[in-house]
């Protein structure tokens, strides 16, 4: 055996390494020189550690991605750490959304203790890129949980709502009980192929067929990742965690945690799990992992939308249309190919952005009249038109109306989906279905848009304004909706 050189592993950590030290300096300014500060001062300096942080590790990803060209591939300890340029580049997106979620926590009155909800959205970005530097087992349960903790205590953190401490409860149980199944799952998945890195797993049940104990195995991963990504029926969790969470704890949930679980779902399955897939092909059903997947995601689709329609909290319709986009998402995983992939990565970073900035929006208005119910959204066109200019777009790409980012996503991932299947068209039915879904999305969409620009305010309704750091965020976040949804090219080169 070699012996281990650690010099080889700080480098292609780096990027991990490098957000640690932050951590470290978040807490340690926040807790020594601004000891006594007002919050405001607090949260801005530590808001400004953590952002120059995360492009500090940017900066890092790129000269190694410039360096070493094209088709790159490092790989440590037979694939526990790797690194290549699409993993990379879906770090680069990582820090990017973690920079935005602390940008605009930066205005929240929720805590006082800075320092470490700042650190802990910075831990729970470590856990996600390593999640997606690895194609083994052991560090993919290791790094998921990381985050998971990580994501428990910031859903915790608004100490005097007891709605707070309600949801962290449910999201603390359900993510243990997900932690068990997918455990479990991957313990039989190592006892029928006898190792842990994914492409041996591969190779070890090629030829065996669906064992009992394998699909027992498939069947628990997606319960596992079924609960991290609040696909139905693994979705309880999520509405009171986003009601329930400060605004920019939901933001990365949102957000962050599906940019990974999605990228680290679709490698599990069509590299560990090659061989299985069945199929889930109109009138030609095979019993394997496709047909699996293709039932949560329709069942996703529909009670997401459909239980959308009747919230009256912005930020519980803002959940049950995570549950349905997590539907659209998966059916980039049932394609099976890399334009798949492709395209359903461009979809969870540009839905990750959107998100941000809609739930940016909410925490404005939350803020500024004490709740996220539909009501306090009345007149916002007129309170704050800057703030509803930003909601329209983030709320109509949601929804996918071109030329923006969404409608692009939904279009390179459904055509994607479409073409894995060419001949028959055996998809075609979960794309229509998902077309149809999208239609439906409207209606909830458009009834938080006539709250902001047809509906009057109440006369006793507060007025709102809009810090200046929150403002900047958002816009930036409508610009590079509209941007991306125009020039898609500048991220799908990358994947």
């Amino acid at each position: 055996m070699n012996p281990i050189n650690y010099l080889d592993v700080l480098r292609l950590a780096a990027p991990e390494a490098i957000v640690t030290v932050t951590v470290l300096m978040v807490l340690g300014v926040d807790l020594t020189l601004l000891r006594g500060k007002s919050v405001a001062l607090r949260f801005n300096a530590g808001a400004l550690l953590s952002v120059l942080g995360c492009v500090a590790a940017i900066a890092g990803l790129c000269c190694r991605m410039h360096s070493r060209g094209a088709g790159y591939h490092s790989d440590l300890f037979h694939g526990f750490l790797i690194a290549d340029p699409q993993t990379d580049f879906i770090k680069i997106a990582l820090l990017v959304l973690t920079a935005f979620t602390v940008l605009i926590s930066a205005a929240g009155k929720f805590t006082d203790h800075i320092g470490e909800y700042l650190s802990l959205i910075l831990l729970g970005t470590i856990g996600l890129m390593f999640l997606v530097s690895t194609e083994d087992l052991l560090l993919i349960f290791i790094a998921l949980e990381l985050a998971s903790l990580s994501l428990y205590i910031l859903t915790a953190f608004s100490k005097h709502n007891r709605k707070s401490t309600e949801a962290a409860m449910k999201y603390f149980l359900f993510g243990s009980m997900a932690a068990a199944f997918l455990l479990f799952g991957f313990s039989l998945l190592y006892g029928v192929a006898g190792s842990t890195n994914l492409h041996e797993i591969a190779d070890g049940i090629a030829g065996k067929g669906l064992d009992p104990l394998l699909l027992v195995a498939i069947v628990m991963t997606v319960i596992g990742f079924g609960f991290k990504v609040a696909a139905v029926p693994f979705h309880l969790w999520a509405p009171d965690a986003y009601e329930g969470a400060p605004t920019p704890s939901a933001a990365f949930i949102a957000a962050g945690s599906k940019v990974a679980s999605f990228f680290i779902l679709a490698k599990i399955f069509m590299v560990g799990f090659a061989g299985t897939e069945g199929s889930a092909l109109w009138h030609d059903y095979v019993s394997g992992w496709t047909p699996t997947i293709a039932v949560v995601a329709a069942l996703s689709m529909v009670l997401g939308n459909l239980t959308a329609i009747v919230q009256s909290s912005v930020k519980r319709l803002l959940a049950y249309s995570a549950i349905a986009h997590a539907g659209y998402m998966l059916t980039g995983v049932l394609a099976n190919t890399a334009d798949g992939v492709s395209g359903m990565m461009f979809y969870v970073i540009t839905y990750g952005l959107t998100v941000i900035g809609a739930f940016g929006v909410v925490m404005v208005v939350e803020q500024a009249t004490g709740s996220d119910a539909l009501a306090n959204f009345n007149g916002l066109s007129r309170r704050a038109p800057g703030l509803a200019l930003c909601l329209m777009i983030f709320l109509l790409s949601l929804g996918g109306i071109p030329p923006l980012a969404g409608f692009i996503g939904k279009f390179f991932l459904f055509s994607a989906v479409v073409n894995s299947s060419a001949g028959h068209l055996g998809l075609l039915w979960l794309v229509i279905l998902a077309i149809a879904m999208s239609a439906v999305s409207f209606f909830y969409y458009l009834r938080v848009l006539k709250a902001a620009y047809v509906l009057d305010a109440a006369e006793a309704a507060p007025a709102i304004k809009v810090p200046v750091l929150t403002q900047v965020t958002l816009v930036v976040l409508a610009l590079l909706v509209i941007l991306l949804g125009c020039a898609p090219n500048l991220l799908l080169r990358f994947l």
